[in-house]
């Protein structure tokens, strides 16, 4: 797996951090390396890739334009419990669907040069243009739809 204009594999390795709440101890998952697979493998690590999608670029956009990007990191849980990357994902659809059906997720803060990264895809691809779902019967504009009309609406 080389990196490319629409695939960016990555080095990724998890630790597992106790946590101590009261007198009540669980554990959670943290981010321990991200490092290009152009680098050095560091030890435990797992070549993941981060895939960009020409359908997602909407989903890219809203991330990149947030005060914060995130990546989300989609993980295997195995049997015994530990925490397996799966794949990256920059969308946060994708995020959303897999905490639905109980896959777990990591959010980290998205690196600069990721950032750019899907910025180029973008632009080269094209930008997508996003808006709200709307009632397509209702045109508030030019007052017409099941509303329009009635006594004690709004003209």
């Amino acid at each position: 797996m080389q990196h490319n204009d629409k695939i960016w594999p990555m080095y990724v390795s998890l630790k597992k951090v106790s946590v101590q709440t009261g007198r009540w101890t669980s554990v959670r998952w943290e981010l321990e390396h991200m490092v290009p697979a152009t680098q050095t493998k560091p030890e435990n690590a797992v070549l993941v890739p981060l895939e960009l999608y020409k359908d997602q670029r909407g989903s890219y956009r809203i991330n990149l334009d947030m005060d914060n990007p995130t990546l989300y990191i989609v993980c295997d849980q195995l049997s015994d419990g530990s925490w397996v990357p799966a794949f990256i994902s920059a969308d946060q659809n994708v995020s959303a669907g897999c905490l639905e059906s109980d896959t777990p997720v990591l959010n980290i803060p998205m690196p600069s040069a990721i950032a750019c990264w899907i910025e180029a895809f973008i632009t080269r691809h094209g930008e997508v243009e996003i808006s709200a779902h709307r009632r397509k019967h209702v045109n508030r504009r030019k007052n017409e739809g099941p509303s329009a009309n009635r006594p004690g609406s709004m003209q």
